[in-house]
């Protein structure tokens, strides 16, 4: 007999050989119906897999992310396996899940896809489907693999560079491919796919390696819910932000700009201002100071601080200054120009915290393939600051900016999210920088913080940066698509590497401790998901025009602009529409263009002093005095905006 550990902290004991499947039934008939996956000890299993040694067992179904991750790498087999009766020619490659649905990268040689080539291949995966085929593992020797894939060179490559005795294939119905495993049980889980694109995607991400074409699709275990997704899929289509950036008027781009480097419009760079001042004035009042650093550093400063060494490949190329004989590079990160600000001076205890804030604008290399409206840019403004603390004060001041996290979220409308605890992968540490007793203070002082602020949190090892731990946190937007929006961090090692001081009580030199943050994380990023997660229905206190004013006509012009410098007294941002276009056209312009309020002035409101409120959406507010319309919109933003209390 051998003791399963279940989640709960239950222990039960079964027979040596016993699978999860057989652990689920025990449990009740329903959880083994519903059972796709599972993890022992924290390695992924199949649910046939035998268990042969005691240890902690997690059952998975497609509520848990582990068990969508399973359904979806199954259907990218059954993908790839329709796909092949279509164009047997063809050489599949790599097909993982991803955070919605799953991906083939597939080389088809003189042939190509299309959506229109879509239906006959969902058809052929639901009938496959249908037949309940097992999805089976089996270990290969690495001759039998290479000489199986022999006319591969994608898999080929791939197999050359595992290990003898840990290669193993998959087999279900006729199709077999490479695979680590995490499958779910038989092909009849899956009872409704789409494939959503098809694109072009270089092997292996390297622009130099061929161009093979990328299929995209989903799956689902219930019709209702592939209906429900593609409703959502529509609806994110509507939001898309590079859609509405062009209506609203943000941002654009320019191919002779250079990709990925976006270009703010006016109403746009207002935008990104308010959101700054907003930010600027929080951190004020939690004491930050603002500072400024240069685009580009030497390479020695990344070189010390081993973004070089870890980043180096997503930097862009080192500009040479051959009279002097130096390299310097566009900025990757602001920390390492921070560390050199705190280092011009000499600190006391009594000097520490020391919080340095700035919005500084950083560059990265991303390939052209990957650059995605806002969200993947190759120059961006990071909301950055670094605090530079005592290990004393280390406690207090990352709880203090969980409190600025949380302001900005409930500022802006961010209510549903979940905070994720990122530490470093014990068996990979090549990955990153410093000692085992920094990274263990770092991140038991992350997860004591998490603790004691209440946050709805999970650990995920793996995920720290190179430096030290980190505290995500993970935004569901209005179509429940899960973000990284906010990031704390703690690091012991860049003080290490840059030498830092400070004096202590003792009147001892001693290091201090540095705490990353960033609630927006770029500005660029954050704005596309605002415009996303709202559809372009800012919050009032940061949207553009407040409010516009419609006069029925001409004769009434007059009158709209006493009204227009009332509101603007009351610091109200308004325009006035003064077209010669009908009403209906300038109302629905307005509702396209989401400004909140409209206010319609004629004769009854001329003579009365007053205006006549439509709100965005079509709602009639009624005829009002200015300054009844003023005490609204105060009332509204205040609702809005929390203020922020130290």
């Amino acid at each position: 007999m051998i003791n399963i550990t279940l989640p709960d902290g239950s222990v039960k004991q079964v027979k040596s050989g016993s699978t999860p499947f057989d652990v689920a039934q025990s449990i009740s008939h329903g959880l083994a119906r519903n059972v796709i996956s599972a993890s022992y000890n924290g390695n992924t299993v199949e649910t046939s897999t035998p268990l042969n040694e005691d240890g902690k067992l997690v059952l998975y179904t497609f509520n848990d992310k582990d068990g969508k991750k399973a359904l979806w790498h199954s259907a990218a087999h059954l993908m790839a396996q329709a796909i092949l009766k279509f164009y047997p020619k063809a050489k599949l490659t790599i097909g993982p899940p991803i955070d919605q649905g799953f991906y083939y990268d597939i080389d088809f040689g003189d042939e190509s896809i299309s959506e229109k080539d879509f239906p006959k291949i969902e058809k052929t995966m639901l009938e496959i489907a249908r037949q309940k085929h097992e999805f089976q593992l089996r270990a290969v020797s690495k001759q039998e693999a290479l000489e199986y894939y022999k006319s591969n060179p994608f898999k080929t490559e791939l197999i050359e560079n595992l290990e003898d005795g840990e290669i193993t294939f998959c087999d279900h119905d006729d199709f077999t491919d490479l695979c680590r495993g995490g499958h779910i049980p038989h092909t009849g889980f899956i009872k409704a796919v789409k494939l959503l694109s098809a694109a072009g995607a270089y092997w292996r991400g390297d622009e130099t390696n061929p161009q093979l074409t990328r299929v995209y699709g989903i799956a689902f275990p219930k019709q209702k819910m592939l209906k429900e997704y593609l409703e959502l899929l529509e609806e994110a289509k509507k939001r898309d932000h590079r859609k509405l950036g062009r209506e609203l008027e943000l941002f654009t781009f320019s191919q002779k700009v250079g990709q990925g480097l976006p270009l703010w419009l006016p109403k746009g760079a207002a935008l990104r201002e308010r959101l700054e001042n907003f930010l600027k004035d929080a951190q004020q009042n939690a004491g930050y100071e603002q500072v400024v650093s240069p685009h580009i550093g030497h390479k020695d400063l990344y070189v010390t601080s081993g973004h070089y060494e870890k980043y180096g490949e997503d930097s862009f190329q080192p500009i040479s200054t051959p009279k002097d004989n130096e390299e310097f590079l566009l900025k990757p990160m602001n920390c390492p120009h921070h560390c050199e600000i705190y280092n011009s001076a000499a600190w006391s205890y009594k000097d520490l915290p020391k919080r340095y804030a700035e919005f500084g604008t950083v560059y990265r290399y991303e390939q052209s393939g990957e650059l995605h409206g806002l969200t993947r840019v190759r120059g961006f403004t990071q909301d950055d600051a670094h605090i530079f603390c005592t290990p004393d004060q280390l406690d207090e001041e990352f709880k203090k900016v969980i409190d600025l996290v949380l302001y900005v979220f409930g500022s802006l409308g961010f209510e549903n999210f979940t905070a994720q605890v990122s530490l470093r992968d014990p068996e990979n540490k090549e990955k990153y920088i410093g000692s085992d007793k920094n990274w263990q203070k770092a991140e038991q002082a992350i997860i004591k913080a998490a603790e004691e602020k209440g946050l709805n949190y999970h650990v995920e090892t793996g995920e720290a940066a190179f430096y030290g731990p980190k505290l995500d946190f993970m935004v569901k937007d209005a179509l429940q698509r899960e973000w990284q929006l906010g990031t704390i961090q703690v690091d012991y090692n860049l003080p290490e590497r840059f030498d830092l001081t400070y004096k202590g009580a003792d009147n001892e030199m001693h290091r201090p401790v540095m705490i990353h943050r960033a609630p927006f994380g770029s500005m660029e990023r954050f704005i596309a998901i605002l415009l996303e997660h709202t559809a372009g229905n800012f919050p009032l206190w940061l949207t553009n025009e407040q409010a516009i004013i419609l006069s029925i006509s001409e004769k009434y012009e007059n009158y709209s602009k006493k009204v227009l410098n009332l509101l603007k007294k009351h610091e109200i941002r308004a325009r006035t529409d003064h077209r010669s276009e009908t009403m209906g056209k300038k109302i629905r312009d307005a509702e396209t263009q989401k400004i909140p309020f409209m206010i319609i002035v004629g004769e009854n409101e001329a003579e009365n002093v007053t205006v006549s409120i439509r709100k965005h959406g079509g709602e009639d507010l009624g005829e009002m005095l200015i300054e009844e319309f003023s005490a609204l919109i105060t009332n509204e933003i205040n609702a809005q905006k929390r203020y922020f209390e130290e």
